[in-house]
């Protein structure tokens, strides 16, 4: 594993360990992050740690033909009164999102140092955030990274209502233009949805199209 300085470089995700840790270090950088993001590497950390950066195989991912939707769900966006839209709160969904805990972590990994970081994306128009209201008050939403390719790099998602951050998630993937949502790794709520495990290298592809 790798420790980063103030340069500005990542080493090749073959370095990566085993469990997908590639560098550990560095700052949360617009710069920084382009670049990690480009190159197909992720930060994912606690409160009072370093940052760790990440490059797993095999990556989650979904193929947005290869969409799941259940008829329960079907007839729950059929009948819904919830309203979806595209980057009307970003903050608001990122700090939302700061809340929700990850399965095995102890803490929110969403720090405000990284809210502030991708709101600076977001400004840069580099990230994007999907938003479920229903009668103007958000109840769902999601996140992510958006480099003006064929990838949507998902970072994390919330809900107050049952069944809500589905309907934004779907209606998201449905009318994307977008090759691969990535999803980074597994969760039982997304495979679900029809995601699924590549390598990391057939995922690497889609950012040299």
């Amino acid at each position: 594993m790798h420790y980063l300085t103030d340069d500005l470089w990542f080493p090749d995700v073959s370095e990566a360990t085993r469990e997908g840790i590639l560098a550990v270090g560095g700052d949360l950088s617009v710069n920084r992050l382009l670049l990690a993001y480009k190159r197909g590497i992720f930060p994912w950390f606690e409160i009072d740690e370093p940052v760790f950066w990440w490059s797993p195989n095999p990556r989650f991912v979904l193929f947005p033909e290869k969409l799941k939707v259940s008829k329960s769900m079907k007839q729950v966006l059929r009948k819904t009164n919830y309203t979806v839209t595209v980057n009307k709160a970003f903050k608001d969904v990122i700090t939302l999102c700061s809340k929700i805990k990850r399965i095995g972590q102890s803490d929110t990994w969403i720090t405000n140092s990284m809210i502030q970081a991708y709101v600076n994306l977001y400004e840069l128009g580099c990230a994007k955030s999907v938003e479920v209201w229903r009668e103007n008050k958000l109840v769902a939403g999601l996140y992510g990274v958006d480099l003006g390719n064929d990838v949507f790099c998902g970072e994390s998602m919330f809900t107050t209502e049952s069944n809500a951050s589905k309907v934004g998630f779907i209606t998201f993937v449905q009318n994307t233009n977008y090759k691969l949502i990535d999803c980074q790794v597994y969760t039982n709520h997304l495979e679900s949805l029809g995601a699924e495990e590549i390598s990391r290298e057939k995922f690497l592809q889609y950012f040299k199209s």
